[in-house]
């Protein structure tokens, strides 16, 4: 484990040496291949001395105590509160990223916070945090970072939770989720053509990483879906998507559709109407999935859960916001005994929709 309170930069093990000099990094499906003093695509995996290193270790672009909802995951742990970090750098390239300010930056000077990942684990338990979001960039490029803190974590029973993409191979893929307790991946369409355009990836390797999620190990995994007008939007492409969640993870995936609105290089682009939100979350009810939300709306009948045997109302939400509590501490209707689907551990937390910066580098212990 590197010391985060004197160096940013550690050794990594996912990369081999090419016959033509290069290294290839083999953390994702980018696969860069990379001569002395080049970064990959991501910005922060690095050759250095014939070996890539990572160089955002202990580096974050600052931290925020989040409702869990906002990540979002509506079946972990519900109410509570979640501490949310991130560093910079992403191996994806999406033209709509809500995050490029973070995710696409190559300024060193982004990442605000140094933090250890036994000083993150003491803050998030400080705050009343039940778990630790790794999020606002993709994980996986700093899988290292990652894994250690998630190490601190559970040995002080804090939760971790991956916010991915889910484009990694398969052998950093087993490391990583071996360390996580739930993970939202975003599935950013249903079209090799929207990953390869609009993405600068491909979409089976991420069809992949939720097969092995969902048959290979025990993580709590949610799905959500940005919804672009005219690009990933269409009923053809919903119902197509929504019909293979169903098939390949079961009906018990929750699967969020969410709100687009303008940015980064699409900002002539409009947002989301609600409707189509609806519409894609009717689509995948029809198709036997039990759990679809809609997300960045007031839609309290889209954001609440429902129960799978009597339809009663189990949580009922707006936006960030709990509404109704219908189950037991164990997850199960209070009307008729049926169990949800999820991580349930008493009664719900009642963090709501507060967002709150955290400041690692002055706060006590």
């Amino acid at each position: 484990m590197q010391d985060a309170g004197t160096a940013a930069v550690a050794p990594t093990k996912y990369w081999h040496a090419l016959e033509d000099g290069r290294i290839q990094c083999d953390v994702c499906p980018r696969a860069c291949r990379l001569r002395e003093g080049q970064q990959g695509l991501c910005f922060v995996r690095e050759r250095r001395n014939d070996a890539i290193v990572l160089t955002t270790y202990g580096r974050s672009s600052g931290f925020c105590v989040d409702p869990i909802e906002k990540k979002p995951l509506n079946h972990f742990l519900p109410g509570s509160a979640v501490l949310s970090f991130g560093t910079a750098g992403c191996n994806l390239a999406c033209k709509f990223c809500q995050n490029w300010d973070i995710s696409k930056s190559r300024e060193m000077d982004t990442l605000a916070d140094a933090a250890s990942p036994e000083g993150i684990a003491r803050a998030a338990r400080r705050t009343g945090c039940r778990s630790v979001a790794f999020t606002y960039n993709d994980p996986v490029i700093f899988l290292e970072y990652a894994v250690d803190v998630a190490r601190a974590c559970r040995a002080l029973d804090i939760r971790s939770v991956a916010v991915t993409a889910g484009y990694i191979c398969e052998e950093p893929r087993a490391e990583f989720f071996r360390h996580m307790d739930a993970a939202n991946v975003d599935l950013k369409g249903f079209t090799e053509r929207f990953y390869r355009d609009v993405c600068g990836g491909r979409l089976q390797p991420v069809l992949d990483t939720l097969i092995y999620l969902k048959r290979h190990t025990n993580v709590w995994l949610e799905i959500t879906t940005l919804l672009i007008p005219g690009e990933n939007d269409s009923e053809r492409e919903l119902e197509a998507m929504t019909q293979w969640v169903a098939e390949n993870l079961g009906p018990d995936v929750p699967i969020h559709f969410t709100a687009f609105h303008p940015d980064w290089k699409m900002t002539g682009t409009p947002p989301t109407p609600p409707a189509t939100l609806a519409t894609a979350r009717r689509i995948a009810l029809k198709n036997g999935l039990r759990y679809a939300y809609t997300g960045n709306v007031h839609d309290e009948e889209g954001g609440s859960t429902r129960c799978r045997a009597c339809d009663a109302t189990l949580i009922g939400r707006d936006w960030y916001q709990m509404t109704v509590w219908n189950l037991t501490d164990d997850g199960r209707c209070r009307a008729c005994g049926a169990a949800c689907a999820g991580v349930f551990d008493g009664p719900p937390g009642q963090w709501g929709a507060r967002r709150r910066p955290v400041y690692l580098a002055t706060a006590p212990r």
